[in-house]
């Protein structure tokens, strides 16, 4: 395949984009939290896959981490910045906030709790800076080895141990925040179902 890709074979990168378009796709959502824009950087990762095709090695494995590598690096572009992160992980919370589902619409009640559980994943990814973001979507959600994903970002091993150490603490911190705020929520729903019940008594009996 490396052979192939290196002298241009149009099937081969045919092949490629059947085997790895949906994970390009994937992790281009991930980096930038737009479904868009996603498709966007997806599409221009394999055109600038073609423009590279000379400095494939043709020693090596599978291809899949050079592809992310060329994701990752236009992704980077459309996302700059946390903020704009944020701002396109807050719209899709909304969506998936405001999406109306029929009680007898088991499909479609399906489909908006995919999209809450993708909101939320975004919500947590916007707490980490893009350096640990991109480490942790390689090593963790794509599999890659540390030394893959080193060679990827074009960073040192131990850059890459550190910075998803970083990330799991942060986001092992802020999934401690929101079991609590679950649980005073819950704590607070009970005291009012029981307080409920205590005033329905109350009243059934003062009516006798």
């Amino acid at each position: 395949m490396r052979t192939r890709v290196r002298s241009g074979d149009p099937d081969a990168y045919a092949e490629l984009f059947d085997s790895y378009s949906r994970t390009l796709y994937n992790h281009a959502f991930r980096m930038t939290g737009d479904w868009a824009v996603a498709e966007d950087v997806m599409s221009a990762a394999f055109l600038e896959a073609w423009r590279l095709r000379g400095t494939v090695d043709p020693e090596g494995g599978s291809l899949r981490p050079w592809l992310l590598g060329i994701t990752t690096n236009i992704a980077r572009n459309h996302c700059r910045s946390n903020r704009r992160f944020r701002a396109a992980a807050a719209v899709a919370a909304a969506a998936a906030g405001a999406a109306a589902v029929p009680d007898h619409a088991e499909e479609v009640a399906g489909r908006l709790d995919d999209r809450r559980q993708i909101a939320a994943t975004l919500a947590q990814l916007s707490a980490l800076r893009r350096p640990e973001r991109e480490v942790l979507l390689l090593c963790l959600c794509e599999g890659l080895e540390y030394a893959e994903a080193a060679r990827v970002l074009g960073i040192p091993v131990g850059t890459v141990r550190s910075r998803l150490s970083r990330a799991r603490t942060k986001l092992r911190k802020l999934a401690d925040a929101e079991l609590k705020k679950n649980g005073r929520e819950l704590a607070a729903r009970s005291r009012q179902a029981y307080e409920d019940r205590a005033k329905a008594v109350r009243s059934a009996q003062e009516g006798i």
